[in-house]
């Protein structure tokens, strides 16, 4: 089978990574990738947004699945012009995506379906946003209603600044806080089926102990040593299945990949939002233990199949992966500087660590920093501990004028599973609200 994945960032990087190692894939493209993902899918120049553009790509390069990363193509339709063309394609339809597309549309399907989920206001004025504000009282979550790269929450005790943020979108969602930690679970899904992955725990903060604002995620971790064994039976019952059927229902069935961000409160688990496309970091650190072909499975997703997918097979090993970003990330980023380093990250720390690119260029013989979040480097180990140790071991060994990393991602959940005690997971997972970059 010949696959095309459309986009550029470490979650692309990820997914290319593990169809590259897929023996049934005998072709591998990517448009339009980055300096590493060419490394292992031959890359092609596309307009990412525009649905003809990529229809036709994938006729002419004679795909037989194509797999769309990002949300922004998803909400533009992407999907639809490939299926209009004959083509299986992994990615929601136009209509469907609306489930992370408008915070809004999703809350109304969560209610529709029973979903638990946040109490929340949809507010379009400023009397609205003042009585939203003051009926919920610190502190406060403020979501712009449409897609704003994992950066268009607010979660803070500062009324003004929640106002302030309110004011500068369109339409807003506001909700109550939800405490505990948060958990990523990534489902498959073909409209009917619903097929599970393992969870994860994203680092939304851009600074160590969760301090400093939310960023598109600085680094992930799976499997969770303190979250219930039962979780995603739960998860899977109560949310994903609940979901996909109502979906169904209203003539819009959600196919590809259903991301439900969670809040694992003292009141039960609660939906933060959901994403309609696999999320970065966590892709990262989920692929990385997936022991089952993933083209397959995608295919499965995109021709209705997926009743016919035997379960998922997973390795024992833990994974971790550590975001590098640019220089002042999350706000504008310094772009252009020289990333050093990759080859001796391949030569010392290979298979059990390795570098994703999220945003890079190739200029020459020379990698060059093109985004905000620039790699993500993950590694396995027996345990989170070794995971860790790996992963950061190899941060070290990457130079890049400026950069900044978290360096405590998975340090509290490896500590208090090393030490064999009880973990509540809320390094890194304190309900910000946001679920997923």
């Amino acid at each position: 089978m010949k696959v095309l994945v459309i986009g550029g960032g470490a979650r692309e990087h990820a997914l290319c990574r593990s169809l590259s190692l897929d023996p049934g894939v005998t072709a591998l493209y990517c448009a339009p990738g980055n300096a590493g993902i060419a490394e292992v899918a031959e890359l092609h120049p596309v307009d990412a947004l525009d649905g003809a553009a990529v229809a036709r790509l994938a006729t002419d390069l004679d795909a037989g699945l194509v797999v769309v990363g990002p949300e922004a193509p998803l909400v533009a339709g992407v999907a639809d012009a490939v299926r209009k063309a004959g083509i299986p394609v992994f990615g929601p339809s136009k209509e469907a995506a609306e489930l992370e597309g408008s915070k809004a549309f999703a809350k109304d399907v969560m209610a529709a379906a029973g979903v638990p989920t946040a109490r929340s206001y949809v507010c379009t004025t400023p009397e609205e946003i003042d009585s939203a504000l003051a009926a919920f009282g610190a502190p406060y979550v403020v979501k712009d209603d449409g897609l704003a790269a994992g950066k268009g929450v607010v979660v803070t005790g500062d009324v003004e600044e929640a106002r302030a943020h309110a004011l500068a979108c369109d339409r807003v969602v506001i909700e109550e806080f939800l405490d505990g930690p948060e958990v990523s679970l990534f489902a498959i899904t073909d409209g009917v089926t619903v097929l599970p992955l393992q969870p994860a725990q994203d680092f939304k903060r851009a600074l160590d102990g969760d301090e400093g604002p939310n960023t598109g995620g600085m680094g992930a971790y799976s499997p969770l040593p303190w979250a219930d064994p039962k979780l995603v039976d739960e998860v899977m019952e109560s949310v994903l299945q609940p979901t996909v059927d109502e979906l169904r229902r209203r003539g819009t069935p959600f196919s590809g990949l259903l991301y439900a961000g969670l809040a694992i409160t003292s009141r039960g688990v609660r939906v933060i939002e959901f994403n309609a496309r696999f999320g970065d970091p966590e892709t990262q650190v989920v692929l990385a233990r997936l022991r089952t072909p993933l083209a397959g499975v995608l295919l499965g997703a995109a021709n209705g199949t997926l009743d016919a997918q035997p379960p998922l097979a997973w390795r024992d090993d833990a994974a971790v992966t550590v975001v590098i970003a640019s220089h002042n990330y999350p706000g504008t980023p310094r772009m252009g500087d020289p990333v050093e380093g990759l080859a001796d990250v391949v030569a010392q720390d290979a298979p059990e660590a390795f570098v994703l690119h999220a945003g890079t260029r190739q200029d020459g013989d020379a990698v060059l920093s093109a985004g905000g979040r620039v790699l993500s480097v993950t590694a396995t180990g027996a345990d989170l501990t070794q995971a860790r140790e790996r992963a950061y071991r190899a941060v070290g060994r990457i130079r890049l004028a400026g950069s900044q990393h978290r360096t405590d991602i998975a340090a509290k959940a490896a500590a208090d599973a090393a030490a064999g005690g009880a973990v509540d997971g809320a390094a890194g997972g304190a309900a910000a609200g946001a679920a997923g970059g």
